[in-house]
């Protein structure tokens, strides 16, 4: 038997190992009980020494066995240990430690002959020292610069910095430049008995922001996600909600049972618990220019008189009669654009300048230009809409940007570009760009026609499951919604001119090919309205892992429906 993905399954966590397909895993977070005499529901946390590491060695062995050869291994583990389990992993399973870091967090366990323990180990390994994920360039997973915090420097990467390698005191005890986010300690307040994030059953719970980072940054969009101590369903939980596929196995039934009801209640594109600034503002010196604005962890760019000028005169001269949503989906025009702005020695890079010409569009101040206007019909993106929403859900969760935010960067950018590539290659950035915005825009009306139209298929019977192959056949040659599933997960629900043209493309996707999708549920329809109406629906309904939240209708909408 095979360990199906998208489950949390109960059992031994040696013995399960055992059951997933070797070299299938892309990312293992491993959190393991620490031996410290802790009172779990029904392991026993108190072996002894030759004991509990024994039984280390057999589960670091089965997760090397399960990882892809560029898998990663993040093991989370106390004190009392962590030499130990790291000398396990490194000199006897063959593992290399890419980095030692620390969690430090508040509200840490009193101790009344001791320091007050206020920090857990995280263990970066890698089973390829030279072919690994190691997303450096998320902006998510980047942090704020001194020169963007302190000294508002113009020079500043928009986009921040990579944690540095560097030690650290308690901010309480330092002076407020002591402590900076970008180090190898990673500042997370612990889930507290009293934080709204809590799960309420399982006391040693990990925050989201902190397994964000590190979902983040050894892993992408789609691929595996393996927790061998699901615990409190943190690591599933994050996996989900950043449109990775995930699975858990968890010792405790009644664990089991509470970790399905939390991701039962989790959505793909969920925002992610807690702050995503811990210490919730910017950190001062004495002669600090002054303190930046930031907005979910990102910095706010300032807009001056200067800058304004600047800044029209460079769309003016550049736009050629378009607007600026069609200036951010074509890469050479946004490109002559930030030439533009550099000419005029401006502050900032193309991502500020960027987001800067949103705000003086958002203040009606670019009223007189952008009078030229793209037309492109919905047939003539089927062919590439479907990847463009897929890409802009991915990208949109994984490094936490709006559409704005992304086509502002050009780096992000080409992220999202390359991705809607890999799902439906041949076309062109702007083509891409513009689907995705055109999605945006008709969100609300979709979402309106679910509750006017398809209140009924909330509980309607579905058609039967065919395989994806047979997809392909003459029969499905019309337009429609399908849904793309495999065991155990709804990975998508599209909407297409052509389904069988549709199916053909997922076959010949690289993105798609990775996944492996089993089967494929179709609903003709010719009506177009009825399809954005359905599809809105069933995504709400079944609540599929790729599909743009933008769609879904909100909770409050969709519970009046039931």
């Amino acid at each position: 038997m095979t360990l199906l993905a998208n489950k949390i399954h109960q059992g031994d966590s040696v013995q399960r190992l055992r059951e997933i397909e070797p070299a299938s895993v892309d990312l293992v977070f491993a959190d393991p009980p620490f031996n410290i005499g802790y009172e779990y529901d029904v392991y026993e946390d108190d072996r002894s020494r030759g004991d509990y590491l024994g039984w280390c060695r057999k589960w670091i062995a089965a997760l090397s066995k399960v990882l892809k050869p560029s898998g990663t291994f993040w093991l989370a583990i106390g004190d009392e240990y962590a030499a130990q389990l790291k000398l396990i992993a490194e000199d006897e399973v063959g593992f290399s430690c890419r980095s030692w870091v620390i969690w430090y967090y508040t509200f840490g366990v009193n101790c009344i002959r001791g320091f007050s323990r206020s920090h857990t180990h995280l263990f970066h390994f890698v089973k390829d020292k030279s072919h690994f994920t190691f997303n450096a360039e998320n902006p998510a997973v980047r942090v704020l610069s001194a020169r963007q915090l302190v000294y508002a420097d113009s020079r500043a990467n928009s986009n921040g910095r990579l944690p540095d390698n560097t030690w650290i005191l308690r901010p309480q005890d330092t002076p407020s430049d002591g402590f900076a986010p970008m180090h190898d300690t990673w500042y997370f307040a612990r889930v507290a008995g009293t934080f709204k994030e809590r799960a309420g059953f399982h006391g040693c719970q990990m925050p989201e922001q902190l397994l964000a980072r590190i979902v983040r940054v050894s892993s992408n969009p789609g691929e595996l996600i393996l927790d061998p101590f699901a615990g409190s369903g943190t690591t599933l939980a994050v996996a989900r909600k950043l449109g990775r596929q995930w699975l858990g196995i968890e010792l405790s039934r009644e664990y089991v049972k509470k970790i399905r009801k939390r991701l039962d209640d989790c959505y793909s594109g969920d925002e992610l618990d807690g702050p995503v600034d811990p210490l919730r503002s910017a950190p001062t010196t004495a002669s600090g220019k002054r303190k930046a604005r930031l907005r979910k962890g990102h910095c706010i760019p300032q807009l001056d008189q200067e800058s304004e000028r600047g800044i029209l005169d460079a769309y003016q001269g550049t736009c050629d009669g378009y607007s600026t949503d069609h200036l951010l989906c074509e890469p050479d025009l946004n490109a002559r654009f930030a030439d533009a702005c550099r000419v005029k020695s401006l502050p900032g890079d193309v991502r500020t300048w960027n987001r800067l010409l949103l705000r003086l569009r958002k203040a009606g101040k670019l009223s007189r230009t952008g009078s030229k206007h793209q037309r492109l019909s919905y047939a003539d993106m089927d062919s590439y809409s479907g990847a463009s929403e897929i890409s802009m859900q991915l990208v949109s969760q994984d490094f936490g940007l709006t559409l704005d935010e992304i086509l502002c960067d050009p780096n992000v950018a080409e992220t999202f570009d390359r991705l809607a590539d890999e799902l439906s290659g041949g076309f062109t950035p702007f083509e891409y760009r513009w689907a995705a915005m055109s999605i945006r825009k008709r969100a609300r009306k979709a979402k309106a026609l679910a509750v006017g139209h398809c209140q009924d298929w909330l509980n309607r019977k579905l058609p039967r499951s065919t395989p994806l192959y047979r997809g392909t056949s003459r029969r499905f040659d019309r337009a429609g919604v399908y849904i793309v599933s495999q065991p155990g997960q709804i990975l998508y629900v599209g909407e297409t001119c052509n389904v069988k043209a549709r199916i053909e493309q997922i076959q010949a996707s690289a993105f798609w090919l990775k996944l492996n999708p089993g089967v494929v549920k179709i609903l003709p329809s010719d009506d177009h309205e009825f399809q954005h109406g359905l599809q809105s629906i069933l995504i709400y309904r079944l609540n599929p892992l790729f599909n743009c939240q933008l769609l879904r209708p909100e909770p409050p909408v969709a519970t009046e429906l039931k």
